[in-house]
């Protein structure tokens, strides 16, 4: 079936569903890009803990942080992190309001002269994974440590060489900083999988987009992007 008829299709019988319940999914995805391999989507959500942390409630906030997963407690994992005590979306840890967490993955445009026929459009490929569930807060201070330690831990375990030791740091210092933040965690009760890497495509294309992908541009890496950015406050300050 075209997409078209299958959009055209969807909205006849949409025409026929006032009143019943939305779709629990928060992001569209065709059946051959969904992902379903529980251990996969884990794997993928540790690899690219930066997320999007998306509330609606009582307006639409979204905050960019750092997450970690606890694949053992609840049906599909949970995940803890936290806020800045000032950021309004706290509002929204309550227990009771929807929230979505976006992990990002890798993506690329991908030029249409990689694939075997010139009747071709250029698309974009990438990979994300939704995580939805409710949010309660967490405000001890004790529990707060804790999470702390256990995002440090496993972002600071990046960097082999590293010696910080975060337990090592006096309580005059650390708990005076962790009363300004507010900490959260979210059982999740729907995971979604999105991978669009044209695996619909012909094993010649799919092995094309391979072979084309790591010439591709790519935006600049963190340390090249933070030095430009040093430098351009420089000039900004001279003038």
């Amino acid at each position: 079936m075209k997409r078209r008829d299958l959009l055209a299709g969807l909205a006849v019988a949409a025409a026929g569903m006032e009143g019943q319940q939305p779709s629990p999914e928060t992001v569209y995805i065709p059946k051959v890009q969904r992902v379903e391999d529980r251990k996969f989507l884990h794997d993928f959500m540790d690899d690219f803990s930066f997320v999007d942390l998306v509330t609606a409630a009582p307006t639409i906030r979204i905050t960019h942080i750092p997450v970690v997963l606890d694949r053992t407690k609840g049906p599909y994992g949970t995940i803890y992190g936290h806020i800045s005590k000032n950021n309004p979306q706290q509002q929204a840890f309550d227990g009771n309001a929807q929230a979505v967490i976006v992990f990002h993955g890798p993506e690329s445009y991908i030029s249409p002269t990689w694939y075997s026929t010139a009747q071709a459009v250029p698309t974009w490929n990438f990979a994300v994974v939704h995580a939805s569930g409710k949010l309660k807060p967490i405000t001890d201070k004790a529990a707060l440590h804790e999470l702390l330690a256990g995002l440090i831990h496993k972002f600071e375990g990046r960097y082999p060489q590293s010696t910080y030791d975060f337990s090592k740091l006096p309580d005059n210092y650390v708990y005076p900083m962790i009363g300004m933040i507010v900490g959260f965690e979210m059982q999740i009760e729907e995971i979604e999988g999105k991978c669009k890497l044209g695996q619909d495509r012909s094993e010649e294309d799919r092995q094309s987009i391979v072979k084309h992908l790591p010439t591709a541009w790519h935006e600049p890496t963190m340390a090249k992007f933070t030095a430009s950015f040093y430098e351009r406050q420089k000039l900004s300050q001279k003038v």
